[in-house]
């Protein structure tokens, strides 16, 4: 049973001596995901965000979003067009934690919507975060990864969902012949949020105000923060408004976004077999044979068309990033990552 809102109202004037609250609400159901949470107003008019873990997964998640929120210091944050929440506190609750936030402003909006300036917005916020320094992250203590090693990681995942004998063998050569290429991992990497999805972004009409969950921050490869703009109407334009920002200089950028989407349901089907949970094995091989389909046909009728290939994949990366939308799938997924 869900803590009320008093009761969390309560853990943030432990967790924050000087807030003085004057009201509580629940977001939602009162849990959001894996966290209990509630809203608080506090009596100067501000508001603050509250957050109770319920599971080990979110546990850990919190405790590295607590590390990136540290290491976006006040300077890093004024290189960014939206706002970042700040840490106000924390107290002991129930052999976990309860974690008081700052408020940002802004409300969450389904993948189909960012289309049209919202897309625009969105590319911008992605690129931005790209052009950080890497050297804060380095200096946090944070993963600093090359192009080599975030390669060989996806090759584990490739490898391991191999040998479960459940992934069409369409999808396993295609991912073969990706790993193979060489142009496509000549990158620079760069700082990324590294857990990026629809669900992360705060806006307020077709502007991005905020971004939302830290803990894989890290140096790595920018193609991991714009895959899942691939289920978005307006996923051209997330593209193109990023690379205004960035220049041209990654190429291969929306290539390896449409691998990192077709792995992240490679990755709920090893966490499927992982928990010896045979309907989520059932659904990743469901929405594994309809990514080998809808591949493989369209590239078998316009065989050698580059632009035929290219779309085919980015409606099979559309497929597998719809399918992954429920934030609890996403979160289960990311705990073989």
């Amino acid at each position: 049973m869900a803590r009320s809102p008093l009761t969390l109202a309560a853990l943030a004037t432990s967790a924050v001596p000087e807030l003085d609250v004057v009201g509580a609400s629940v977001i939602g159901s009162g849990t959001d995901g894996d966290y209990e949470s509630a809203i608080l107003t506090g009596r100067d008019g501000r508001h603050w965000i509250i957050r109770v873990p319920t599971s080990e997964l979110a546990e850990s998640e919190q405790s590295g979003d607590l590390v990136a929120l540290r290491a976006l210091s006040a300077g890093v944050r004024s290189r960014l067009p939206f706002e970042v929440s700040s840490f106000a506190g924390q107290v002991p609750v129930g052999g976990t934690r309860a974690v008081v936030y700052e408020f940002v402003y802004g409300s969450k909006q389904p993948v189909d919507v960012y289309d049209g300036e919202l897309a625009v917005s969105a590319g911008r916020a992605i690129a931005a975060i790209h052009a950080l320094p890497t050297s804060f992250i380095a200096d946090a203590g944070l993963p600093v990864l090359s192009p080599t090693e975030i390669l060989r990681g996806l090759v584990t995942v490739m490898d391991r969902a191999a040998a479960t004998n459940l992934v069409p063998a369409t999808l396993l050569g295609r991912w073969e012949r990706c790993t193979e290429n060489s142009v496509l991992w000549q990158f620079a990497p760069t700082v990324i949020n590294g857990g990026i999805t629809a669900d992360s972004f705060l806006s307020v009409g077709d502007e991005i105000t905020g971004l939302l969950g830290w803990h894989n921050l890290s140096v790595g490869d920018p193609a991991r923060d714009l895959y899942w703009a691939l289920a978005s109407a307006g996923s051209d334009t997330v593209f193109d408004s990023y690379s205004l920002v960035r220049g041209a200089s990654d190429r291969q950028v929306h290539e390896r976004a449409l691998i990192y989407s077709e792995l992240e349901v490679a990755k709920w089907l090893l966490h499927g077999t992982k928990q010896r949970d045979t309907e989520i094995v059932d659904d990743a091989v469901e929405m594994l044979t309809n990514l080998a389909d809808s591949v493989a046909i369209d590239m078998n009728r316009n065989l050698g068309d580059t632009a035929a290939m290219n779309a085919a994949a980015v409606s099979a990366a559309a497929l597998s990033s719809a399918a992954l939308s429920s934030a609890a799938l996403r979160a289960r997924s990311s705990a073989v990552d």
